[in-house]
């Protein structure tokens, strides 16, 4: 992420390392790095591998869900363990069977508009962090939009496309799947929202978009939620997400209101798969 740094009266020049967090410009020593550039990197690498192997603390999330007054219901991928879901993807993916039943006794008669899944995905301190703070900023937006939301799932072992069986258990139009992103040595704690209108096994990750880098230092919750609630309501206009929601959005608009669509920033469409 770019650094946008406060101009100063006495016109400092910029240097690289003031406009990243990249490792940039860090010096040597003799053939190596300096010693507080190798124990930063140390201490970094630390914090990532915890982000990845630490679990994400269930009981505290629904908690704090309960505060704010919203239900959650527990789910597992079919990765039965940590090493597993490191190891193979595609069962992080897979909603296991009893999860799946817990889901379907959820259901109403209507389904809902919206579920929210939790993933813990690869970082747990993205989503310690960040979901409940993102949940509670968006959830007011959905209503205002008179959508009807599903209790919110927390799923462990959990990648993206597990919201797919998620949603399509819960019968909900669309999902939000909240997901601890994959770390670097700049950001452990990054979250990621994947939306997919109409969930169902086996959706091809072009059919979603995502709303990347939520956290402190990066884009900020009241932001992304903005953004959300701003796809949510397209999608549920045109009845499509991901690389297609551009250009239905253009017929849309253009047989329901002539002015031109706001620019939303810091929205990808996710058009290949990106291991989370």
């Amino acid at each position: 992420m770019v650094k946008v740094p406060e101009s100063t009266a006495a016109g400092k020049n910029l240097t690289i390392k003031d406009m990243t967090d990249a490792r940039v410009s860090l010096g040597r020593h003799g053939a190596g790095l300096p010693t507080r550039a190798q124990l930063a990197f140390l201490l970094d690498h630390a914090r990532a591998r915890e982000a990845v192997w630490t679990s994400v603390d269930r009981p505290s999330l629904a908690d704090r869900l309960d505060r704010l007054g919203l239900s959650a219901v527990n789910v597992e991928s079919m990765a039965s363990d940590r090493s597993i879901y490191v190891r193979r993807p595609d069962l992080g993916r897979q909603l296991e069977a009893e999860s799946a039943t817990r889901l379907k006794h959820e259901r109403t008669i209507n389904g809902y508009d919206v579920a929210i899944v939790v993933a813990d995905g690869l970082s747990s301190s993205a989503v310690d962090l960040n979901a409940v703070p993102l949940i509670e900023a968006l959830v007011p937006k959905l209503s205002s939009l008179n959508l009807t939301a599903a209790p919110i799932v927390l799923a462990s072992q959990a990648r993206v496309a597990l919201g797919d069986p998620a949603g399509e258990a819960l019968g909900a139009k669309l999902t939000i799947v909240l997901v601890g992103e994959r770390p670097g040595l700049s950001a452990a704690d990054s979250l990621g929202a994947y939306i997919t209108y109409g969930p169902k096994s086996g959706n091809l990750d072009s059919s979603r978009n995502c709303v990347s880098n939520i956290r402190d230092g990066g884009l900020p919750v009241y932001e992304a939620a903005e953004i959300i609630a701003a796809l949510t309501r397209d999608m549920m206009r045109t009845r499509v997400s991901g690389v297609a929601l551009k250009a239905a959005m253009v017929e849309f608009l253009k047989n329901h209101d002539s002015s031109p669509p706001p620019k939303v920033f810091g929205v990808r469409n996710l058009i290949e798969p990106i291991g989370s």
